[in-house]
């Protein structure tokens, strides 16, 4: 084996990914739920920099596998949504950024 070629074990913790967090969008959207307690669908729109659709989409998503939870009320009579990582998605996240910090550190 050359020097150059990694060695195949080493590229097993990113085999092992999980894709759906791997994604950039929904990657940005995990990685803002996991230092925060939950946040405004609003303020996750403007720091991501995707549409309100974009981020409906990705959100629904996170939420289908139990990685988010999806919170919907009124506020003044206008309709407000917060999201929150579950115990799930943050040990989800967690367990991803251990696999990237594995693949990245080699």
């Amino acid at each position: 084996m050359l020097a150059s070629d990694p060695d195949e074990n080493d590229l097993q913790p990113i085999a092992k990914i999980d894709r759906l967090i791997h994604e950039p969008a929904r990657l940005m959207i995990m990685a803002y739920l996991y230092v925060v307690e939950s946040a405004d669908f609003l303020f996750l729109m403007h720091q991501t920099g995707l549409t309100h659709g974009n981020l409906s989409s990705h959100m629904s998503k996170l939420e289908s596998v139990g990685y988010i939870e999806v919170v919907k009320e009124f506020v003044d009579k206008k309709p407000h949504t917060m999201l929150r990582l579950t115990d799930v998605g943050r040990d989800a996240f967690g367990a991803y950024r251990k696999k990237m910090i594995q693949v990245l550190i080699r």
